[in-house]
């Protein structure tokens, strides 16, 4: 079973299941984002949003592919580009930390670890890049697929709590201390994704 995590670009941005790709919960303040799903403006709303991220910032998500087959994806940004952050109560995100926004993955394809990969996947890649920290508003109260990803998922995976709150805390995963790890999360993804071809490094200007 091939499995391949690719950046996420406008080219593969129709690999996300259909709400998804006109999804604008993280994207667009709380208002804004209303008024895109009222006026039938979400999808290009997206659309927009990744172009401006990957031209400002960078890659700022993975889709998941099982087989060619899409399966799942992450998306993460700093919190500049996350509006609809402001509005949790344990807001905002620290401004040395990436904010992992959300992450998918299709039911007949859970409990098979690929929700630890993509995190471990993001966090190569934000290391690659300098950035000590992730951090995810949770939800403590996760009962079904939502923007807001479960607060034990994230436990699991190695965030810890930064923030409490009885339904959405913070939680912060410190990428400094996965430097010991890091060979680790290599050699596990090595396993995980066999001999599938690896993305090009970027070479230095």
């Amino acid at each position: 079973m091939g499995r391949r995590l690719v950046p996420l670009t406008l080219d593969n941005l129709q690999d996300l299941p259909r709400s998804c790709r006109s999804c604008v919960f993280w994207e667009l303040d709380p208002v804004s984002g209303e008024a895109a799903v009222t006026g039938g403006t979400a999808a290009l709303e997206k659309e927009s949003w990744i172009s401006a991220v990957l031209l400002d910032w960078g890659s700022c998500g993975r889709v998941v592919y099982v087989d060619d087959v899409p399966v799942g994806f992450v998306l993460y940004a700093p919190p500049a580009y996350v509006p609809r952050s402001m509005a949790f109560p344990t807001s905002p995100v620290s401004s040395d930390a990436v904010q992992l926004m959300t992450a998918f993955v299709l039911p007949a394809y859970q409990g098979q670890g690929l929700g630890r990969v993509m995190v471990q996947t993001v966090a190569k890649d934000l290391l690659r890049r300098g950035v000590k920290a992730i951090e995810a508003f949770g939800d403590a109260r996760w009962k079904e697929p939502a923007c807001v990803l479960p607060a034990n998922h994230l436990l699991a995976v190695g965030f810890k709590t930064v923030r409490p709150h009885p339904r959405y805390p913070r939680l912060r995963l410190e990428l400094r201390s996965t430097l010991s790890w890091k060979e680790d999360v290599e050699m596990a993804l090595d396993r995980l994704l066999g001999a599938v071809q690896k993305e090009p490094a970027l070479r230095p200007l």
